[in-house]
């Protein structure tokens, strides 16, 4: 995929226009669904069309065009590029108005009946949220993944939605467009790819790099642009004694050559540490071979001999999803083969059906489905999620981890000692296999066989691993099992046994306290626990008592409470203290979240707010940052392509403060480089001379470690800004020798 195409219309049209260009849209949309259309469809859509436009009729984008465009290019995505029909239409039509305008829950009900009203409900945000440990963004987040299992084409409408949404995001502000790439790259693009919808995750992934790291996204567009025309060439170069072969074999086959996406560049670029002309797969190659349903598998491995035939494969880079399918429907062989100039090229093989399930995922997917009578791995990842929902407590943001880690990861491949197929997000460990097999395995669990050798609970499973659990009846769940296992399900159970455990100590802490509260002639009622554990600063009355029970709270406090009757009062000072604390904490949010307000750090206009940089990314001026609001640390600022930044912005997207930097050569900051490049003589006089001589940095560490003639030096140096720290990279590379330096955040 090239550079992702801007889709947005830039709208400066009259009135006549406009309505002309909603008519034109809404038109397509019906052309597209023309072969899903039975009787009475079209007057339905017509009708959902209509509400839609007279609700939306005041309201405007960002950019300025009439609000209705947005449904209805919703609407043309759910059809042209997802594969889903009327009623999905219908619903991604009205999906906005009973969030944004007068039309209610019950108007659709009647209009359209009760299936369409309860998606309607599922893509419906919450508009207030009653529990202080969570976010409103959370709670949507999880108010949409809890329809999964009710009916999926909630997620799918809200895919296109949010698709759409990045599609036309350049009207709005700096925060707002950090915000919704976060949440993009942090659930909506893995969701995408679970549910089979690549190219969709793809454009998500790529468009949120557009917006979280312009300058990276921008340098790499341009050189796919600028190697297109070479690309080409090659890829045609490398199609052609293949084309020939296949033809040969009688094969009805399409091949197709496209670049790999600019997220994924950047991704191998950062994890293999080379620069983009050595990204050894920067395209790949899909042949889809039109076969009988009975002869598919055998079809590709031939293509797959034929190929190999002409190129030699890379052994350890084939991917055979033919006889594993993902748990989103996908199959296909993938395999890496040396191509002309000594070039690796990744190839992708596929049937149509395979192709049709890669491209529309889970609409295609029961497509095909029906008639047939095994369950699929679709369906048991479902179960899967239906089990895992169905037991979830607590709040939001733990859920929304716990879903990311157990279902949007890709999976692997197991098998029980009788050899039984399992599926395990990556990362799983033996603990994780153990609660799969049943709850009481899991709890009772010591130890596991893995491959027939020894293995602690804790040990990471890998594809093809066979797997034995060894228990222990003496055994039972610790708080540290929490960090050896990733699965819902697992972390569920632990979680309810570790509770159970506190519940039978919490009951020793009620006598504890019931003997101390008989000395003011108070009483144990809920109201009075919960009292107390808001004094304490506790999250819950369990808490509580739990902590009394273990010696951890002395409750000498409550000689200053008085009662009266069944009640507890807090004694005075207390609360004076928790008001201030609460009122400052919320200003200060509100301060900083004034509106239009833009935080300028460092320079002699900038603002009197106390700040700090985040530790995790050590920003530098020059950066692109934001403003982050903490509790109890105040504001701290981080880099938009932090490690932690796509959490932060999801999540909590209402505490990001606008910031920019003001120019400012007083002050220094600490940074790191990575050097890497032949051990010349010579060569670390050559870089302390540049740095320190000619550029005048100074250096506060340096370490330097040759091996095989290869050295690697750390460095950090004290920069005014990111425009220095470029100067000096572009002129180390200069030097021979050298054949990468890369900024690192120093410790």
């Amino acid at each position: 995929m090239e550079a992702v195409i801007d889709k947005t219309i830039k709208y400066n049209l009259s009135e006549e226009e406009e309505k002309k260009e909603i008519l034109r849209q809404y038109r397509g949309l019906l052309k597209e669904l023309k072969p899903k259309l039975k009787q009475g469809d079209k007057e339905l859509i017509r009708t959902a069309f209509e509400i839609a436009a007279e609700a939306h009729k005041t309201m405007r984008r960002k950019s300025g065009e009439p609000y209705i465009l947005h449904p209805v290019a919703v609407a043309k995505i759910c059809v042209e590029e997802i594969g889903l029909g009327v009623r999905s239409t219908i619903c991604a039509l009205l999906h906005d108005t009973v969030e944004d305008t007068d039309v209610t829950l019950e108007d659709i009900q009647l209009e359209f009946g009760v299936e369409i009203a309860k998606i309607i409900d599922g893509l419906t945000k919450i508009s207030h949220v009653i529990d202080n440990n969570t976010t409103q963004q959370a709670e949507n987040f999880k108010k949409i993944l809890l329809t999964l299992t009710d009916d999926p084409r909630v997620i799918l409408i809200k895919l296109a939605d949010r698709l759409h949404n990045m599609r036309t995001m350049d009207s709005m502000k700096r925060e707002k467009q950090l915000k919704i790439a976060s949440e993009t790259i942090y659930v909506y693009a893995p969701l995408a790819h679970r549910m089979g919808l690549y190219a969709i995750k793809t454009e998500m992934e790529d468009l949120s790099m557009k917006y979280l790291e312009p300058e990276t996204y921008r340098a790499i567009a341009k050189k796919l642009n600028d190697t297109k025309r070479e690309r080409t060439r090659y890829i045609n170069d490398f199609i052609r004694p293949l084309k020939e072969k296949l033809e040969k074999a009688g094969f009805t086959f399409e091949i197709q050559g496209r670049p790999k996406s600019i997220h994924s560049i950047s991704n191998k670029i950062q994890k293999k540490g080379v620069p983009f002309e050595e990204v050894y797969d920067l395209f790949a190659i899909r042949i889809i071979v039109d076969s009988p349903a009975e002869k598919e598998k055998e079809d590709c491995w031939k293509v797959y001999s034929m190929i190999t035939d002409e190129y030699n494969p890379s052994p350890e880079r084939l991917r055979d999803w033919l006889s594993n399918p993902k748990s989103n429907g996908y199959e296909a062989l993938h395999t890496t083969v040396m191509g002309p100039q000594g070039k690796w090229v990744e190839v992708q093989i596929r049937t149509k059906r395979m192709n049709e399930i890669a491209e529309k995922g889970l609409a295609a997917h029961w497509k095909y489905k029906e008639g047939a009578t095994d369950e699929s791995r679709f369906d048991k990842w479902f179960q899967q999620i239906r089990e895992a929902i169905s037991n979830q407590e607590g709040n939001s943001l733990d859920f929304l981890q716990d879903f990311k880690t157990s279902f949007l990861a890709e999976e692997i491949y197991v098998y029980t000692p009788k050899g039984d197929v399992k599926m395990l997000p990556i990362g799983a460990t033996a603990l994780d296999f153990a609660f799969m097999v049943h709850s009481a395995v899991g709890s009772r669990c010591i130890g596991a066989k893995v491959n027939h050798k020894l293995v602690p609970i804790g040990h990471k499973l890998r594809s093809g691993d066979q797997i034995e659990i060894i228990t222990s009846a003496k055994q039972k769940p610790s708080q540290e099992w929490l960090n050896q296992v990733v699965t819902s399900k697992a972390k569920q159970k632990i979680k309810d046994t570790l509770k159970e455990e506190k519940r039978k100590v919490a009951e020793d802490g009620k006598h504890i306290l019931q003997k101390k509260l008989d000395h003011i002639n108070g009483k144990i009622t809920q109201h009075n626990l919960e009292e107390l554990a808001s004094f304490y600063k506790l999250n819950s009355t369990l808490d509580l008592l739990y902590d009394i029970a273990i010696k951890k709270i002395d409750l000498k406090e409550l000689k200053d409470f008085t009662a009266s009757g069944d009640r507890l009062f807090f004694p005075k000072p207390a609360v004076k203290e928790v008001v201030e604390e609460t009122v400052t904490a919320d200003v200060t949010a509100r301060t900083y979240n004034k509106k239009d307000a833009e935080l300028i750090i460092f320079g002699e206009s900038s603002d009197k707010i106390m700040y700090t940089l985040a530790n995790c990314c050590k920003p530098i001026p020059g950066d692109d940052v934001f403003g982050f609001v903490t509790t109890g640390e105040g504001l701290k600022i981080h880099r938009t392509n932090c490690p932690n930044a796509a959490r932060l912005l999801s999540n909590y997207g209402h505490r990001v403060v606008k910031t920019k930097w003001a120019k400012n050569k007083e002050i220094s900051f600490l940074t790191g480089l990575k050097i890497i490049g032949l051990d010349d003589v010579g060569v670390i006089h050559k870089i302390t001379n540049l740095i320190s001589g000619e550029m005048k940095f100074n250096i506060s560490a340096m370490t330097i470690e040759a091996v095989d003639g290869i050295f690697r030096g750390n460095l950090k140096i004290f920069v005014h800004d990111k425009e220095e720290l470029d100067e000096l990279c572009k002129r180390l590379m200069a030097l021979s020798g050298i054949e990468r330096v890369d900024r690192y955040d120093t410790e």
